[in-house]
């Protein structure tokens, strides 16, 4: 009787269909890759207002791939020019960020995408190593720093090779702007603002069985969430924004071992590791 009404509906409207259903969030897998070391590192450079002022510690410099729904994303990659990361941050057990990939199984070409969280020479340095991708920056960040960063009195930032890199790129329309808070950049991974680490640096939320948050150097280490304590952020004054940021990380990922920070080597204990690679998820 039921195929006998459907058949019936289809031959007096013959372009009636089944209702779609919308396609799925993508399970996206999501692993770190250190590529080096930033040995002996200050605590009050990660936590500026730290009490244990001698304190050093080394610290991780890291990508991240996160592979899914036909995508091979990058989220920062990392740096190989001599300055500043080797003359004055002195990176030690380091591999290049196109041949640490390789260690995870990817190949630099097979990058579809790379989401730049800012524009520091140890975020945004590699550009050259994956040509092919196309790289999402928030727009803020973008003019900023192509633009008044360098006029008398603007703060840097960035290196003027990486800069011009990125310039390029949008000449070759290669460039995606993310434009403000809460964006979908892909299906199940949205952009987020307000950690004023620089002018506009963005963190992501990749959203699955768990869902995820990397806050890349708008959080530098558990540390820094643990005790609510600010990074280091575009102006003094950015310093309660970020640390409410911080918590808004945590909302957001559910809980506080769900936030991946930037330079901590302990996402390399707390996550199955191996060698240079940890499955995040």
């Amino acid at each position: 009787m039921v195929a006998t009404l459907l058949s019936l509906l289809l031959s007096l409207f013959p372009s009636f269909s089944a209702p779609q259903t919308a396609p799925a969030t993508p399970e996206y897998t999501i692993q770190a890759v250190r590529f080096g070391i930033l040995p002996n590192v200050g605590i009050r450079t990660l936590l500026p207002l730290a009490k244990d002022t001698d304190t050093k510690l080394d610290i991780g410099v890291v990508v991240w791939l996160i592979r899914g729904g036909g995508k091979t994303i990058m989220f920062d990659l990392g740096y190989h020019r001599q300055s500043p990361g080797f003359e004055q941050w002195h990176t030690t057990d380091y591999v290049r960020p196109d041949e640490a990939v390789k260690l995870a199984g990817v190949q630099p070409d097979d990058i579809t995408d790379i989401i730049v969280s800012h524009v520091h020479w140890d975020h945004m340095g590699s550009l050259d190593l994956f040509p092919k991708a196309t790289v999402w920056i928030q727009k803020d960040e973008y003019n900023y720093y192509t633009s008044t960063s360098w006029e008398p009195g603007g703060r840097r930032g960035a290196q003027k090779e990486d800069i011009m890199l990125l310039v390029q790129r949008m000449v070759d329309g290669k460039v995606r702007l993310v434009d403000g808070d809460d964006r979908e950049i892909f299906p199940g991974i949205r952009a987020y603002t307000g950690a004023r680490h620089t002018y506009a640096s963005q963190y992501i939320r990749v959203e699955g069985h768990p869902t995820y948050v990397l806050a890349s150097d708008n959080c530098y280490m558990y540390r820094n969430m643990e005790e609510k304590s600010p990074i280091a952020t575009f102006d003094a004054i950015d310093r309660v924004a970020n640390v409410a940021a911080i918590d808004r990380m945590i909302r957001l990922a559910g809980d506080m071992d769900h936030v991946v920070p930037g330079h901590d080597l302990l996402q390399f204990k707390k996550f199955p590791t191996e060698g240079r690679v940890a499955k995040i998820k």
